[in-house]
């Protein structure tokens, strides 16, 4: 039980800047903690669910957009932003595979880079504020509870892009395939509950693009790193917002 509690922490500290204390931190205990990221998604965006409703009763579809944007940006202290900043910069140029996985670890931003990071903000801001009102809120929890799953497959099953260097090995290489297994099914439930018929297309879009993000990433560099995964969260984020302004349009 104090195994499963420490796994559930550290997905939460993880991913979030939410305190969650101190913790015998290891790489096999990230890898464990893979198993609750849909959980942690859930809360994140159940958090973006609550900031949507109070908006709702004050505030107009921009301003309400906005204001879960900055939810979700301090919550999460823009962890997915930087690494899709970071992989646009890397994989935005004609670069060798050894270029580009230098280029992403460099902090410093590049057009390429902002570019995504503003189109993907715009895109985020524009399809929230497009949200159907009455399903604004269980849309919200299930894009981030799929967003955050497409890390469980493409961590376990591409080989670190840095070898056993960078966050790409310190977590793809200890992802336990029971994580996995039991973070699909936990993703696809609350995915299921939330939206009911109108799950089925984004639970297809989530692994269509964990498919094609996942044959890119080996293409270009060989594997994954710690900024490719949250690259395909920002994507999948978006493609979810996308799914039920079109379902509902």
């Amino acid at each position: 039980m104090r195994r499963t509690l420490h796994a559930a922490a550290a997905a939460l500290q993880f991913l979030t800047r939410i305190p969650v204390g101190p913790l015998p931190w290891s790489d096999d205990l990230l890898g464990r903690s893979a198993l609750f990221f849909p959980v942690v998604g859930a809360v994140v965006g159940g958090g973006a669910a609550i900031v949507n409703w109070l908006a709702q009763q004050r505030l107009n579809d921009s301003l309400r957009a906005v204001a879960v944007l900055a939810f979700l940006v301090m919550i999460t202290g823009g962890l997915h932003e930087d690494a899709l900043a970071d992989v646009a910069d890397g994989l935005g140029g004609r670069h060798t595979r050894e270029k580009s996985l230098a280029i992403m670890r460099d902090s410093r931003i590049g057009s390429f880079g902002a570019t995504a990071l503003g189109l993907a903000l715009l895109a985020r801001y524009a399809l929230i504020a497009s949200l159907p009102p009455g399903r604004a809120g269980a849309t919200l929890i299930g894009a981030h509870v799929l967003c955050r799953w497409t890390a469980l497959p493409l961590a376990a099953y591409l080989p670190p892009a840095r070898g056993n260097d960078g966050q790409g090995a310190s977590f793809g290489l200890h992802v336990p395939h029971y994580a996995v297994l039991g973070g699909t099914v936990i993703a696809a439930v609350l995915t299921a509950s939330l939206l009911g018929k109108a799950s089925l297309l984004p639970l297809l879009v989530a692994a269509a693009l964990v498919v094609v993000s996942g044959w890119y990433y080996r293409h270009r560099l060989g594997g994954i790193t710690g900024d490719c995964l949250g690259a395909a969260n920002q994507v999948t984020e978006i493609a979810i917002y996308a799914c039920a302004v079109l379902v509902h349009s």
